[in-house]
């Protein structure tokens, strides 16, 4: 009996804790992913990869990378479409880019050395409040491992 109890308990807490969307106060602000719609896997890119998706094919959609997170930006096409005004960010991950506000194509990167810490922010608040907001991840970036001597690596570890 005592085992029914326990388990009619956890189940009213799970419950309650489905219905209160979570029930952490500290995330109502924090804004919610948007995934893929179209329910595809969410898969692995290399830079060349993404590369095909910058605006240039009507055909295909706009993707973009900020902080490894690749986002499918067709929505935006005015601004990131082919002569659009951020046409520069399709297509490539431009984490330093957005951190920096800038096009320049030194500055389309995911090293995000030597930031100050303002654009850190600036970084973090554009990658919260516009992109995760208003864009869904299609993906993730597959970045290269690299040992101490820095020789990038395969996947599998090997030369």
């Amino acid at each position: 009996m005592k085992f029914l109890k326990t388990l009619g308990l956890l189940v009213f807490v799970c419950f309650h804790y489905v219905e209160s969307d979570g029930g952490d106060e500290d995330l109502k602000d924090e804004p919610k992913l948007k995934l893929n719609e179209k329910k595809a896997p969410l898969r692995a890119f290399t830079a060349a990869e993404l590369a095909i998706y910058d605006g240039s094919n009507p055909d295909l959609p706009i993707y973009l990378s900020i902080k490894g997170a690749v986002f499918d930006v067709t929505e935006g096409k005015d601004y990131y479409g082919k002569g659009a005004s951020y046409n520069a960010l399709a297509g490539k991950d431009c984490t330093r880019a957005v951190a920096k506000w800038s096009l320049k194509e030194e500055d389309m990167t995911s090293d995000v050395t030597g930031l100050t810490d303002a654009e850190v922010k600036s970084l973090d608040e554009i990658f919260n409040d516009v992109y995760k907001a208003k864009y869904p991840i299609v993906g993730h970036m597959a970045f290269s491992i690299v040992r101490d001597d820095a020789i990038p690596l395969h996947r599998d570890g090997e030369l």
